[in-house]
């Protein structure tokens, strides 16, 4: 079922039993996305980082969060750095830190030289600094849908950390087209993004 995934498929037409199961149908996605050529990978982190700083332009002077790549994720970390280079003011490159599983994301500050540890989930994350708060998130999707909703690993952090902040970040999507669902049937604790980016272009949420 995992290579079989078509993007814009219907929710509607996967097994039932993927259907029961928001497990199952998070692996399927992240099976997919990790069987994409590295070399395509590359092409579509690239395009997603091209059209980041093309249709965001405001982020440069924004506190940013973002994530660090796993399991071929988008790799935004050719674009933080170059709008660290950049050096305008008011920017901040920020990564997250998981402080409890059952709480919001708190954020450090990240460049190229910061000190990292692994958290607990094995992430490398700032080994030391204060928290900030972001004005804008970059959130990786495992799989989304046209209203904005989205899969990601199942902690609920994003969904946490959105409902908590105020006011309340640009949440910006960052995946792959091959990630597209019609719907993910979302529940009342899901956050709907702001805008979602693949390498096919930004797409704002249809409500």
């Amino acid at each position: 079922m995992a290579v079989g995934l078509t993007p814009g498929m219907s929710v509607e037409v996967l097994d039932e039993e993927i259907l029961a199961d928001r497990r199952a149908l998070r692996q399927a996605l992240l099976e997919r996305r990790r069987a994409m050529p590295r070399d395509q990978w590359m092409r579509h982190s690239t395009r997603i980082c091209e059209l980041l700083q093309v249709g965001f332009p405001q982020l440069t002077a924004m506190r940013v969060g973002f994530c660090w790549p796993l399991h071929q994720e988008p790799d935004l970390r050719p674009l933080i750095d170059d709008w660290l280079q950049e050096g305008r003011a008011g920017f901040n490159a920020l990564l997250p830190v998981v402080i409890d599983t059952q709480q919001a994301l708190a954020f450090r500050a990240w460049s190229p030289d910061s000190a990292m540890v692994l958290d607990r989930h094995g992430i490398p994350a700032p080994a030391a600094g204060d928290f900030l708060l972001p004005q804008a998130l970059l959130i990786p999707v495992n799989g989304f849908d046209a209203a904005g909703y989205r899969i990601g690993y199942g902690g609920g952090y994003f969904d946490r950390t959105l409902a908590s902040l105020c006011p309340r970040p640009l949440a910006i999507g960052v995946g792959f087209e091959i990630a597209r669902l019609d719907s993910i049937r979302p529940g009342p604790h899901d956050q709907a993004l702001d805008a979602m980016v693949t390498e096919a272009g930004i797409f704002r949420p249809a409500r």
